[in-house]
């Protein structure tokens, strides 16, 4: 199968699994940009038609790229390519609470809204930032609206590890690497030294105005 069937395959009704399956063999791996490269550092562009098929094979190919890489998500300006579309996955190692592994989701257009205000320390790396970690506060929950791979509506509520990977991917669509996130400097490191010497990460303790 050739990238052209990737037109024919985007108007078929297909369940998440068998559409990655379908469109697997057209995959290729792409060069990843690491920090310090201009295309991290854009604001993209919003996608016209997530259907169009030269999007459904970017989609493709940064499945592959994913997998090769070994990462939980890959936006597009990862890949030089300044679209707001990313996509991620939650293994049921990493999903934590009970919570259900999230299959290999596209995410056109995101649009990422706290819910809540409540924030948590967590450890993130990033596939642009190849070897390195760092603790980054994020929103404990979050809303996430935007289109599917088939250009159908997305709105759910997400929370825990799947929150912190979405709000993860959605900077990226708007120039921002984790390191501007960060809030203390003493929780980023190289993988192997701060996995050797963990300590705990710090409460995130939010004022209270009611005097």
């Amino acid at each position: 199968m050739g990238r052209a069937d990737l037109a024919a395959i985007a108007q078929i009704s297909l369940s998440p699994n068998h559409f990655w399956r379908a469109i697997y063999a057209c995959m290729a791996i792409l060069k990843i940009a690491r920090m310090g490269h201009p295309a991290l550092l854009v604001p993209a562009k919003a996608v016209d038609d997530p259907a169009a098929p030269a999007v459904q094979a970017l989609v493709a190919d940064m499945a592959e790229t994913l997998e090769d890489a070994g990462g939980v998500g890959l936006a597009a300006p990862q890949v030089h390519v300044g679209l707001r579309l990313f996509i991620y996955k939650v293994p049921a190692s990493r999903a934590g609470d009970g919570a259900d592994e999230v299959k290999l989701t596209a995410v056109f257009n995101p649009v990422i809204t706290p819910v809540g205000a409540d924030m948590s320390m967590g450890w993130e790396g990033c596939l642009s930032i190849p070897g390195l970690r760092a603790a980054v506060p994020r929103f404990d929950r979050v809303h996430l609206s935007g289109l599917d791979a088939a250009g159908g509506k997305i709105e759910k509520e997400v929370s825990g590890f799947e929150a912190r990977v979405i709000q993860h991917e959605a900077d990226h669509l708007d120039g921002v690497l984790y390191t501007m996130r960060m809030s203390d400097f003493r929780y980023f490191g190289f993988n192997e030294e701060t996995m050797r010497f963990e300590f705990p990460l710090p409460t995130i303790v939010r004022a209270s105005h009611d005097q």
